[in-house]
């Protein structure tokens, strides 16, 4: 099989468009000659430098155009190898910096009913992706605190949910008790758990002023929503007031061309870590974005940055629109979502067959399952960034045929 933008060749001859970006990470394509360049430009020079011997130049470029990048020239940055490592470095560092900050007695984390940080131990103990939850045996005595603002885990019958929802994490923090709790980590728009879950207006920015009267810090799981997959810089820019203390990216910022993470700290909490009282900070590891890895996320910025973002979000809104056009359908329950994110929520015991009817007609998506009682299923629509007006429309010509022939056969 070979690969070209977001079209995958294969053996047989046929060609099909990646309508998930690999893994929701190859958001620029494959082949990118922007990435290449970097990675070939630097290959010379040296492939591995440890910070600890040899001045991180590129690493520190790096760093710079990344914040810059999404709006957060000021903050200070711990890079590694993947989102989950990410999530386990910024979890240590919010738990020293509260201490210091705050003189909390523990360092617990806090998470939704329907979220994923991660594959360690530690973070699918903390979070709520019920396909994934270790048996509670070996939970670590962890689980999410609170119901996250979506109907499947969080359903008021007599009205949708609203910021009052955030409600719950003001509860779940005083039952714990705040000099307890050291953050509330959550995905500011829901990844593949619950497929594209968009919360309520003003939600986040409560979320925010909770934590914020209670000393506790908001990090925020960029890992899949970051650098535009939801149309802006980060998924928070979409509401005023929902900054985070923290933010983690790392699948559009490696974009499958290497593993990489990132976890950025405010200025306003950053100096607390260099404080006398801090506990020692998390290792970075061997492998925590040496010069190639640096280089090629370079590449993936030069490559979003020369996008034309006016017709890029309108790209992602003739998405949407498309896609929504299928809710008439018996086979779609449901289709959610911003950006170049979107979930279609299917009828139960469809989403295989339309999985292998949308790779009949040259489609290839991501499927989901795992929210409410029963289970919801369905794909995660989220083309790279790079797709053209063409590449969009065939995607959802593809999808809608692939349902209307569901339709016909039910």
């Amino acid at each position: 099989m070979a690969a070209n933008g977001p079209w995958l060749q294969c053996a047989d001859g046929r060609r099909i468009f990646d309508g998930s970006s690999g893994l929701l990470c190859a958001n620029v394509g494959q082949g990118s000659p922007k990435v290449f360049s970097r990675i070939a430009e630097q290959f010379p020079r040296f492939s591995f430098g440890g910070a600890a011997v040899v001045r991180p130049h590129i690493q520190m470029e790096l760093m710079d155009r990344l914040c810059r990048a999404v709006g957060r020239p000021e903050d200070s940055v711990a890079l590694v190898t993947c989102g989950t490592l990410g999530v386990e470095i910024a979890v240590g560092l919010a738990r020293n910096i509260a201490r210091v900050r705050s003189g909390k007695r523990r360092g617990d984390i806090l998470t939704s009913t329907l979220s994923y940080h991660g594959m360690s131990a530690l973070t699918l103990a903390l979070a709520g992706n019920h396909a994934r939850r270790p048996r509670a045996q070996d939970a670590l005595g962890l689980g999410p605190a609170f119901p996250a603002p979506y109907p499947p885990v969080h359903d008021h019958e007599e009205r949708a949910c609203d910021a009052s929802c955030a409600d719950e994490v003001a509860k779940a923090i005083d039952n714990r008790g705040a000099e307890n709790v050291a953050a509330v980590l959550l995905e500011p728009v829901n990844g593949t758990t619950g497929g594209a879950y968009v919360p309520p207006d003003g939600y986040l920015r409560r979320v925010s002023e909770i934590c914020r009267e209670r000393q506790v810090l908001v990090i925020h799981d960029e890992v899949l929503t970051g650098l535009w997959r939801t149309g802006t810089p980060l998924a928070s820019n979409h509401w005023d007031g929902a900054e985070p203390d923290l933010c983690i990216l790392s699948k559009g910022l490696g974009a499958g061309y290497t593993g990489v993470g990132a976890v950025l700290v405010s200025p306003e909490i950053a100096p607390l870590l260099r404080h006398d009282d801090a506990d020692p900070l998390p290792a970075m590891g061997t492998m925590a974005t040496h010069p190639l890895q640096a280089a090629a996320c370079l590449g993936v910025l030069d490559e979003l940055e020369s996008m034309d973002l006016d017709a890029f979000r309108a790209r992602g809104e003739r998405l949407g629109v498309l896609l929504r056009a299928l809710t008439g359908r018996s086979v779609v329950r449901e289709v959610r979502g911003l950006g170049h994110l979107y979930g279609v929520e299917l009828a139960p015991g469809l989403l295989w067959p339309l999985m292998e009817e949308a790779e009949k007609r040259g489609v290839f998506f991501y499927p989901f399952t795992g929210a409410g009682h029963p289970r919801s299923e369905g794909l995660v629509v989220a083309p790279p960034l790079t797709s053209t007006d063409e590449d969009i429309d065939f995607l959802a010509t593809a999808l809608c045929d692939a349902v209307t022939a569901l339709d016909r056969n039910g």
